[in-house]
């Protein structure tokens, strides 16, 4: 008698054509998943074919607002992952729609088709914040919850790697600026982890080595300030720029204009989440809820950065930085 193939799991991806989408994909993919990327408009993740084998990926249309869209990109799956999250409210992108409703109608589709759930969401998730990001990010986080127990979340430090909105931006800033603002002094402390290693975390979780019904909290191996971020990408890109200190009261009325943007370089909820640390709290390190759950070592900034940020070195990768 012929032996049958296994089909392999089914994993649905919301958000998987992001940034940090495509290196969970990427992982899935090497594990031999099935993979079902949901986002709003698929024509924008055909790039994401290439990471696997033939048929292995592709993509539904899926918006979170649009409930019936969500339980279709569901059907039939074995885990869902949602990757969805926005740093800025566009339109009817609201914070309420896609980081609380959408939350719970993805895990409602989760727990209607009997598929596990791994759910991102981010550290400084606050129910009671006033800030619109962080609240409703905790609203999503408990949303979740209650309705998969079981589910799995994760909450990362800002993330860095190729196509990264942090380092990126303010290398494209020193490239046309003589100065770079230090929001508040520069004096946050952020601990920066990579993305392929917060995207194989992920992996891990679908393949049920990290145990449900808990939270996570993701970061690199180094605490540092957001002045500290700003003086490594300099050093790595060869540039000489001053920072100068932009006090909280004027970096918030320059939030509150260049909001109005249709893609801000800064809003005034940006100001205010970096009146506090983003790093990995006590809580979760004497728990054991970090990558280290994951079997993950976490790679350092100055083996990553220079890797991507080279581009922006005067005469790119043939430039010498330490002679600019």
């Amino acid at each position: 008698m012929t032996a049958v193939a296994k089909v392999p799991p089914l994993v649905t991806v919301f958000g998987g054509s992001g940034f940090l989408g495509r290196h969970v994909v990427r992982a899935l993919a090497r594990r031999g998943y099935r993979i079902r990327v949901a986002v709003r408009n698929p024509n924008v993740a055909h790039h994401l074919q290439p990471l696997g084998n033939v048929g292995q990926i592709h993509a539904v249309q899926a918006n979170l607002r649009v409930r019936w869209s969500v339980d279709r990109a569901v059907q039939c799956a074995d885990h869902v992952v949602n990757l969805v999250g926005i740093l800025f409210e566009s339109g009817r992108q609201t914070f309420d729609a896609v980081q609380d409703f959408g939350a719970r109608a993805v895990a409602e589709a989760a727990r209607a088709a009997g598929a596990s759930l791994t759910h991102v969401s981010a550290i400084g998730a606050d129910i009671n914040s006033e800030i619109g990001y962080a609240r409703t990010k905790a609203r999503g986080e408990q949303a979740v919850l209650q309705t998969v127990p079981d589910a799995v979340i994760i909450r990362p430090s800002i993330i860095f790697g190729p196509e990264d909105g942090f380092f990126n931006r303010f290398a494209k800033i020193a490239r046309m600026s003589p100065v770079l603002p230090l929001i508040g002094g520069g004096e946050t402390k952020l601990q920066p982890v990579y993305v392929a290693d917060v995207a194989e975390a992920i992996a891990c979780a679908v393949d049920g080595e990290l145990e449900g019904g808990r939270t996570y909290e993701f970061g690199g191996p180094e605490t540092v300030t957001f002045k500290q971020c700003l003086a490594k990408l300099l050093d790595v890109t060869g540039r000489k720029r001053l920072l100068v200190s932009l006090p909280w009261g004027i970096a918030k009325l320059q939030g509150r204009v260049l909001g109005l943007l249709p893609n801000p370089l800064l809003t005034a909820d940006q100001v205010d989440m970096l009146r506090s640390d983003n790093v990995v709290s006590a809580e979760a390190e004497a728990e054991n809820r970090t990558l280290a759950a994951a079997g993950i070592q976490p790679q350092a900034m100055d083996a990553i950065l220079p890797g991507y940020l080279w581009q922006y070195r005067r005469a790119g990768q043939f430039t010498n930085p330490n002679a600019a």
